[in-house]
């Protein structure tokens, strides 16, 4: 039975190490820039690893009055172009420490 409580501590002190690593890689994550552009260069979008928008260019030539609605396409496209690479990088990161653990959402 002793040789079982010395598997489960080494098991902890795994998990443990994980964990660490798990916390570091969303940390290096979480500041990471990520950048998108829409409309030939017309709008950039600029969010970091936390999905939060950091900044924003919209050319001038892209504002035309008569034509809102084209502005608000090309800033959806970035935005949304943005929110998928941090959303792809962040499976790509992470997804390394639940690899064949069957979690769900992962």
């Amino acid at each position: 039975m002793k040789g079982g409580m010395g598997n489960m501590n080494n098991m902890m002190k795994q998990m443990q190490k994980m964990q660490k690593k798990m916390m570091q890689a969303q940390e290096e994550l979480h500041e990471k820039s990520f950048e998108a552009t829409s409309g030939g260069g017309m709008v950039k979008v600029v969010a970091n690893g936390k999905k939060e928008i950091t900044d924003m260019e919209i050319n001038e030539e892209a504002v035309d009055p008569d034509d809102v609605e084209m502005l608000q396409d090309l800033v959806l496209a970035a935005v949304n172009d943005v929110i998928k690479q941090i959303e792809d990088e962040t499976n790509s990161t992470m997804g390394q420490f639940t690899k064949g653990m069957n979690i769900p959402g992962f």
